[in-house]
């Protein structure tokens, strides 16, 4: 099979960058049209996305286009934050057959993982509150849009940024959201005796989280108060155990590497071993990473070049990241999902 990315922007938001996407991506895969194109648009288009919907479907000469607008997009080429822009992936599929390893992926334009998305068939995706999303060509009115691509297979890796701090401390006391006891101290108390001694005087509750385990998604800070309690975004009960973690770029970029490396690895040694590297990639990744996180470059984007190289990625930064943990689906924040695609029939 033949696939392929290009982004493109410009200073306005205009249809032609989406045709000028999908035609760039044409020429890069060697193809005349495609099979299927994802395509993602800056936010710059989520008032009209549809002209640069039909643009893209009309350079690809099919009607199977699926994305959604998203807070900074890129490819294996580079990244894009801070113009209007349009990334594509085109591709050949190698059968119309959808295989059971296929990922169902899901877009949303919500303020949280829709309901009906949360049990069921396992899903992989992004969200971007407030985006457009589209599927077949056609705008989704509700916000949420779904497909799985036919001929392929996809195995998916999940960097979720987080450096636990210590071990599980025994939550002792807490009201609703509001966190008092942990540990055998005060909420702010034992969060700052986690912490490296450098961050002990200002709390950077923006780079830190509670984990009830350390492989679920992480729960927000909102507020240090004046009696030594923490406000989180979720409610807790006593009883409960949680573990302090930091987001800090080192940490994450290996806990990256470490993840597309064991990914790598699967896909020689696992049951459908003896693939060699992926068709293409997709990644989802928070826009709390990236350039802003790193320091005016994607480290995230680099681990991937440097473990797939020559393989075509086409990504998408956004508020969260949905993949199935425990048998239902979950959304994640400050995570880079990376699904990895190749042939279901080589």
């Amino acid at each position: 099979m033949k696939a392929a990315t290009a982004l493109a922007f410009g200073h306005r938001p205009e249809a032609d960058l989406a045709r000028e996407a999908v035609e760039a991506a044409l020429a890069n895969a060697g193809l005349t049209r495609a099979d299927n194109v994802i395509l993602f648009l800056s936010r710059d288009f989520v008032r009209q996305p549809q002209p640069a919907v039909l643009a893209a479907a009309r350079a690809a000469g099919c009607l199977s286009v699926l994305g959604c607008t998203a807070s900074g997009l890129f490819t294996e080429r580079g990244w894009q934050l801070d113009q209007p822009a349009a990334a594509a992936l085109v591709y050949s599929a190698p059968s119309t057959r959808v295989d059971e390893h296929s990922p169902l992926l899901s877009f949303s334009g919500q303020g949280r993982l829709p309901y009906e998305w949360q049990d069921g068939e396992a899903r992989l995706g992004l969200l971007d509150a407030e985006a457009a999303v589209w599927s077949h060509g056609r705008p989704a009115e509700n916000g949420c849009a779904d497909f799985r691509l036919p001929g392929l297979s996809a195995r998916f890796a999940r960097a979720a940024g987080l450096r636990p701090l210590g071990d599980a401390l025994a939550v002792e006391q807490c009201v609703g959201y509001e966190l008092r006891r942990v540990g055998g101290h005060g909420a702010a108390d034992s969060l700052r005796r986690a912490l490296p001694a450098e961050l002990r005087e200002r709390l950077p509750l923006h780079q830190i989280a509670a984990l009830r385990r350390i492989d679920e998604p992480g729960i927000a800070i909102l507020s240090a108060n004046a009696d030594g309690s923490l406000t989180l975004a979720e409610a807790l009960n006593e009883g409960d155990t949680i573990t302090w973690a930091i987001r800090q770029p080192l940490a994450a970029e290996q806990g990256m590497r470490d993840a597309l490396a064991a990914t790598a690895i699967e896909a020689t040694t696992g049951p459908r071993g003896g693939k060699k590297k992926p068709h293409f990639a997709l990644m989802f990744s928070c826009i709390g990473r990236g350039p802003l996180f790193y320091g005016n470059d994607d480290r995230d984007l680099v681990a991937f070049r440097d473990t797939f190289p020559d393989t075509p990625l086409l990504g998408a930064y956004g508020t969260g990241q949905i993949a199935p943990l425990g048998g239902q689906n979950r959304l994640f924040h400050n995570t880079a999902l990376t699904l990895l695609f190749e042939s279901a029939h080589v």
